[in-house]
Formats: structure tokens, sequence, C-alpha cells
């Protein structure tokens, strides 16, 4: 549902909606003309195929300016070489279509209604076959790993727990995704950031639950429209998630700990003050500001990454602009009309806008751990900042930067970019090394 730029790749969603069958052979070569025209960007012949929903979501004008921010994020359009694939799920039909661009590979989604018409029209990340192979720091021989489903009211999500080997009990922690329907891995690119951690986790005596997250499974279904925010997204099934950990055998229910990633850390303060059983809390590289002034920093970051920024970029930086100056004059009543701004409800942004996740924090009587990778562009050293003003003064929370490190806590080296996501690699050593040995320190007494 959320298309926000503090997801673990900086991409924008430019919409996805629920479609009904088309013939295959049509589907496939409608998708390709659609293709062909927006590589030579005529918009118009594009927006005069949309059905009546996608003609509200995108007036007029409004693809032009959004595909100018794909391209700021993910780089100049180079094509679209990979063979289309067609994917039906319940009554939707949807062709993805694998493009690159400079900085990323990307899929194309196009569906179609049952008169031909463009009822869902997206970019996502591409999905790309990952052959893992875990890192040296993990221990096969040390945990074993199981199927769970959490279910969070009428939505059920399959989960994966890893559980160390012995007798326990053991304490355990949740890990909660960015932003994006993400899977229980947070898969990006080639690397499988929550993967690493479980299993490195495991190897050391920390019990891990992750699972699917719900806008991954329901997509557009995932909360009443008009009303979507993220408690819904995240907050409702981290708690969940939580709770079903308290009731496994050979966890310590009183040493159960949650883990967010992303948007997840930075709602890690709500999530918090929502459970207060919870053991403490870990925050990887979580926003302190923000979110529509994170997604515009984020534009600029990568307009002017080569050291110029183009018109196309600029345009990019504009629609940023204008989506924090659309974000700050919302009201309440838009949320109930059901208006929708860089395809997330008024709600979600009416949630966030006056959300001060360091302040929370305050706020919150639970130990916390706070991790930052200093090569991070997505979130910075500057949201470290803000969490150490806030925390800095409390013996109970503990703050780590990892100089080589970026967004998925992955070292490299020189400015990061979004291409550097699909180099494969693992979560680095010393920050598993540095939550475990939080997670298993003795309680304060």
């Amino acid at each position: 549902m959320s298309s926000l730029v503090i997801a673990s790749v900086a991409l924008v969603t430019i919409l996805q909606a629920q479609a009904a069958p088309a013939p295959a052979d049509d589907a496939l070569a409608r998708a390709r003309a659609i293709l062909a025209a927006v590589a030579a960007r005529d918009f118009a012949k594009i927006e005069g195929q949309f059905d009546d929903k996608m003609k509200a979501a995108l007036p007029p004008g409004r693809l032009a300016v959004l595909w100018a921010t794909l391209e700021t994020q993910a780089g100049a359009f180079k094509g679209c070489p990979g063979e289309p694939r067609l994917r039906t799920i319940a009554d939707k039909r949807m062709v993805i279509t694998p493009c690159e661009f400079d900085h990323a590979k990307i899929d194309a989604q196009t569906a179609f209604d049952a008169e031909g018409r463009i009822s869902g029209f997206a970019f996502r990340p591409a999905e790309t076959a990952v052959n893992y192979t875990p890192p040296a720091y993990v221990d096969a021989s040390a945990y074993a790993e199981s199927d769970l489903s959490v279910v969070s009211g009428e939505w059920t999500l399959p989960a994966t727990l890893t559980l160390p080997n012995g007798p326990g009990p053991f304490p355990a922690v949740v890990l909660v995704h960015g932003s994006g329907p993400q899977d229980r891995d947070s898969t990006v690119g080639r690397n499988k950031p929550f993967k690493d951690l479980a299993l490195g986790l495991a190897s050391r005596g920390v019990a891990v639950l992750r699972y699917e997250k719900r806008t991954k499974i329901y997509g557009g279904r995932s909360g009443t429209p008009g009303a979507f925010t993220v408690k819904q997204e995240v907050i409702d099934d981290a708690l969940a998630a939580a709770a079903l950990l308290r009731t496994q055998p050979k966890i310590d229910p009183a040493r159960v700990f949650v883990l967010g990633h992303s948007l997840g850390g930075t709602l890690i303060p709500r999530i918090g003050a929502a459970d207060a059983k919870l053991a403490g809390l870990v925050v990887m590289a979580g926003a302190a500001r923000p979110v529509p002034e994170i997604i515009l920093a984020q534009a600029r970051y990568l307009a002017g990454a080569d050291g110029t920024v183009t018109p196309e970029e600029q345009k990019g930086i504009d629609e940023a602009s204008a989506l924090v100056e659309s974000v700050r004059a919302l009201k309440p009543e838009d949320a109930a009309g059901g208006r929708v701004i860089f395809n997330a409800p008024a709600s979600y942004w009416l949630d966030l806008r006056d959300y001060d996740p360091a302040s929370a924090a305050r706020g919150v009587a639970l130990p916390m751990l706070i991790l930052q990778g200093e090569r991070d562009y997505q979130v910075t050293m500057e949201d470290l900042a803000r969490w150490k003003a806030a925390l800095g003064s409390r013996r109970d929370v503990t703050f780590q930067s990892y100089p080589a490190l970026n967004h998925l806590f992955i070292a490299g080296t020189g400015p990061a970019t979004p291409a550097e996501y699909d180099v494969p690699g693992h979560v680095a050593e010393p920050v598993v090394r540095d939550i475990a040995a939080w997670i298993l320190r003795p309680p304060a007494r």
C-alpha cells in the first residue's frame, strides 16, 4: 500500500489496483505497448486508456510527474528486455515486465479490466531469484526453523520461527519490516537482511520470528478505505507477532523484544507504547524526521549523486516538494473523502504528518538499542543525532553506528545508491553480534 521511500529501496509505486481477468495474449501485447508509450513519454496515450478509478487517482499530467520522480530515484530508463509474465491473484490478472534503469532493476506491473481499460499500473523492485547462501557467522547446527501463522484480526500472515537448539527458555525477537509489501526475509534485490538476522541471532541463542507483511499478502485489501494508517500496515501485526511468541514452547515470555527496520524502526515507539510486556526495543535505521521530509531529502540526494541535476531529476525533486506541501495542507475531512497523495490515502499521511518518533520514544519506559549505518542515504546520521538528542541521557538506551554500512546494514564503499542493493551481501557480523549481546545481557535490577 505504501510507496514511501524510507522503504528498503527508494522507488515510487505509481498505482496498484484490483483488475478483472483479460485474455492472456492480449494482456501481454497491451502491456508492451503501454511501456513503449511510457518510453516515448506519450503519457496522454496511456491516460486515455485508464478506467474511472485510475482517472481519479492520476489526473492528466500526473503520470508524467510521477515518471520523472521514478527516474530521479532509479536512474534513467534503459528498456524492458525481460520476458513478461502473467500473474493471476484472485480476480486480478496482471502482466509483470522486467525493466532496467541506470540504478535499479524494476518490474512494471500492468493490469486491465474486462473492457481492456488500464485498471492498474505500477513499478516495483524487481522480483529477483536469490540463491541464498548463509553468511559465515551462521551455525546451521545451532537452530531449527518451523512454520507458524501470525493471526492479526481477520488477517493471517505466514511466518517462520527460528529457534535455537536446546531446552530453553530463550529470549526472542520479532522482526518488523520497512514500508512497502515485503516478504518475511525483507528481500531487497539480491539480499535478505531479515533472514541474515534470523539465522545469525539464532546461532547465538536468540529466537527470531519473521512474517510476511500484510500488504504483501493482501495488497490493497489490507485495511479500511479512508482509514488506512500504519496501525493497519505495521503496528497491529507486530503486536500480534509478539503475543504469539509468548505462547511458544521454549520461549521466555518475559524476554520478548521487537526489532524494527526503516519504517518499522520509525514506528518502534508506537509499538513499545502499545505493549508494556515487551522486554526491549531495537531500532535499525529508523527515521526520526517526518516522513515527507525524508522523501524530499532522498529525492535531492539521488538527483545530485552524479554531481549534476537534469531537468527530469528536477521534476522529481519538485514532485517531492509538492508532496510535502500537500501533506502539510491536509485536513481531517480529506481522509473521509478518500483523497490519495503519492499512492497513499490521506488518512495515512495525517497519521504520520505530526509524528515525532524520537519525542514519542521519551514516553516509552523500555530499554532500547538504536543502530545506524553511516553510509545510509535513506535514513541518515541526522536521524541518529535526533534519537540521541531525545534519549541520550537515558542509561537504558544504547546507540551504535557503523561507518561502512548502508541502509540494509551491508558493507560497501563510496556514496550509496539503489544499485548497491542488487549486489549480493549480508548484514555485517558486528551488527548481529551487537544485537545478540544486548538481548542476552542480564536484565537490569
